[in-house]
């Protein structure tokens, strides 16, 4: 049960939840709003930044009321303050256009903003965790569930309805321009980030499942086979290779880090052979439509002259061209979609050279050394389902970074950072051990 709580508490506390909540459909939310009143289109998608403005002016005050001063003394909050600091000291070094450099600054520190948000709140109300939980649990219900819908019964322009087209979000994609492989989002901006996204809710599952184990109830046992189906659905009909490579680390993460060591050593050895076996099989297959497409992206009979693995390629040689040529990076709002705003438009399909390209070597140092942090936090908490969790995820959204910039999307960052800073906010203010906050001192589990 959560104390008492003024209006101050309250108010700041539902504006987390509303951004942490609504994230799920900003895309066809946002779409069919900006449609039908233009004139605030850009207001519209700026929803969730708009509203993490008071979210931090609140914070402020309620620190000053809890006297809680020593929160933004955390390491965690330091380093995302040092890197919005790196951000704004270099806006006026090359200044982009204005803009460009306010969607630049969005899309850098939106989730980081975020991430600090909900420590903070974290660290003031620990007991919020489960509420978080129930609604992170509503939202992939919701995404699986439409999923399933695209996959199942629903006509793939089915949300042309809501404004999706040329000029918005494309309804759905291809893979190379097959019309054959239809490669869904559900409520997400593009395959891509719902494949990302499954990634999230599977280590989250497996990490519940395995970890928790006997103490879970025959009602959660339902919902998280329902929520297994529709995320493993999302995840294959996106189509996203770097998403599937993600989920299966991710995963195996979890299994390594919960069942791996209590497993005989014939399985391991079944396993390592069924894997063999398996990689064989889609050498002799090929040639195959199913691994021409699906696999490879590469089925020169069918697909656009220029491959996505030919795209990847050239983006990622562009992008290591102008990290060593430009120090401190070419300016806020000078890659992706900000840099539209700009005489030239810069697609850099690697997150750590976007990130190189916007703030430069320095800005990918801080960037690195807070994911990590978080990464060697998780792990170390690694008895809590919930950091395990973010733990083998963040290792897949890692890998998928090295192909996409995968941070970019604003429902995959939202909601792995709210998710990371839940996990560490908690844990550091009370310690948890399966999923259950404890009337405790910070306890440390190896």
């Amino acid at each position: 049960m959560l104390p008492v709580l003024g209006v101050l508490d309250k108010l700041f506390i539902g504006i987390l939840l509303a951004i942490f909540g609504a994230i799920v459909v900003h895309a066809p939310l946002t779409i069919w709003l900006g449609t039908s009143f233009p004139d605030f289109d850009l207001v519209i998608k700026a929803w969730k930044e708009l509203l993490m403005l008071p979210a931090a002016g609140l914070a402020l005050a309620l620190l000053h009321r809890h006297n809680r001063w020593d929160i933004l003394r955390s390491p965690w909050i330091l380093l995302a303050a040092a890197y919005t600091v790196l951000h704004i000291l270099l806006t006026p070094v090359f200044f982009t256009g204005l803009e460009a450099t306010v969607a630049g600054l969005m899309i850098d520190l939106r989730y980081i903003a975020f991430f600090a948000l909900v420590f903070v709140a974290a660290q003031l109300y620990p007991q919020l965790r489960r509420t978080f939980l129930y609604v992170f649990v509503a939202g992939a219900l919701l995404v699986g569930t439409f999923a399933l819908a695209q996959v199942l019964l629903l006509p793939p322009d089915f949300l042309v309805a809501l404004g999706y087209g040329p000029t918005t979000i494309q309804p759905f994609l291809t893979i190379d321009e097959n019309s054959d492989y239809i490669r869904i989002s559900s409520t997400m901006r593009g395959p891509n980030p719902l494949g990302a996204y499954a990634v999230i809710v599977l280590a989250l599952l497996a990490a519940y499942m395995w970890r928790v184990k006997r103490a879970i109830r025959p009602s959660a046992a339902v919902l998280a086979g329902v929520l297994a189906i529709g995320s493993a659905v999302a995840l294959w009909f996106s189509y996203s290779r770097s998403a599937l490579v993600a989920a299966v680390v991710a995963v195996g993460v979890v299994f390594l880090l919960t069942l791996g060591r209590k497993l005989p050593r014939w399985l391991w050895i079944a396993g390592f052979v069924l894997a063999f076996a398996l990689g064989g099989a889609l050498f002799v297959a090929r040639d195959t439509s199913f691994v021409q497409n699906v696999i490879l992206h590469e089925n020169q009979g069918t697909g656009g002259s220029i491959s996505s693995n030919e795209g990847h390629l050239d983006s990622l040689v562009d992008g290591t061209e102008r990290k060593i040529s430009q120090p401190l990076g070419a300016g806020i709002g000078s890659t992706g979609s900000a840099s539209l705003f700009t005489e030239e438009t810069v697609i850099i399909e690697n997150q750590y050279l976007f990130v190189a390209h916007e703030v430069g070597w320095l800005g990918v140092v801080l960037f690195v050394v807070l994911f990590v942090r978080i990464l060697i936090q998780t792990y170390k908490q690694r008895r809590d389902w919930l950091s395990l969790g973010v733990f083998a995820s963040g290792i897949g959204l890692a890998l998928i970074g090295i192909l996409l910039p995968v941070w970019v999307d604003d429902t995959v960052s939202i909601i792995w950072w709210g998710l990371a800073a839940l996990a560490i906010g908690t844990y550091v203010k009370k310690g948890v051990k399966n999923g259950r906050t404890l009337n405790s001192t910070t306890k440390r589990t190896a």
